[in-house]
């Protein structure tokens, strides 16, 4: 059983990179992880490759602090930080994806708020910290690749289902993998509705609760897996 559901969140995984690119969420960079199934001091991550193009061979296990277990000479994501900073702040997180969404960056470098428009922008949450590395670290690489970025940022984070990095991108997570791939397609989505509205600004945003209602009904199961075989049509995966 742990075989089956090890092959599983690999499978899955490959999937969301997929689904992620034909979204234009991630591009040639960016990156999304999996908690193992069965043993949660561990994670699913590619090795270093664009997301588009990732195989179930690329697929590599780490420990939360990044280490692999079998690197067998692959290179590696720089900024695997990210994610098991994450896990280890979040037990409640299983899946982490960490993008440049082009709508979502001017988020990133504006006093502009990114804040829920639309129904399904609910799933991003109310508050919407911004993480910016200057704060502690000063001048860098602007890359999270290591342990004490990594954790600044899950500071961040908080209890939030998503954080902005500035100048740089933004990560979302989720209770499962689906999850987390619906809340940055809709992260996505919201931005361009709100930059597209901001010409016919004041503006009406969700309250709340609204928030609150809206994104524990569009994270349940159902609307999860009818999304979810919507995203695998259009990435390639039609009748899986």
């Amino acid at each position: 059983m742990s075989d089956d559901a090890v092959q599983h969140a690999i499978r899955e995984l490959v999937i969301a990179n997929r689904i992620l690119a034909r979204e234009d969420v991630i591009d040639d960079f960016g990156h999304v992880s999996l908690r193992h199934p069965t043993d949660p001091g561990r994670y699913f991550l590619s090795r270093s490759r664009s997301p588009v193009a990732v195989t179930a061979d690329d697929i590599m296990e780490f420990t939360l602090d990044g280490t692999p277990l079998e690197q067998r000479g692959r290179r590696m994501y720089a900024e695997r930080a990210i994610h098991g900073a994450i896990y280890m702040a979040r037990p409640d997180v299983t899946s982490v994806v960490h993008h440049h969404a082009r709508a979502v960056l001017p988020f990133t470098v504006a006093k502009l708020e990114l804040k829920p428009v639309f129904h399904m922008g609910s799933v991003m949450g109310a508050t919407v910290p911004l993480w910016d590395s200057q704060d502690e670290f000063g001048d860098t690489n602007m890359l999270v690749d290591n342990m004490p970025s990594g954790h600044s940022l899950a500071r961040a984070l908080g209890q939030n289902a998503t954080v902005l990095l500035a100048r740089h991108g933004a990560c979302n997570v989720g209770r499962s993998l689906r999850a987390a791939v619906f809340t940055a397609v809709y992260t996505k989505e919201n931005a361009e509705m709100l930059l597209a509205s901001l010409p016919h600004a004041p503006l009406s945003y969700l309250t709340p609760g609204e928030i609150a209602k809206t994104s524990e009904m569009l994270l349940s199961d159902m609307p999860l897996a009818r999304a979810w075989d919507y995203y695998l049509a259009r990435a390639g995966f039609s009748g899986l």
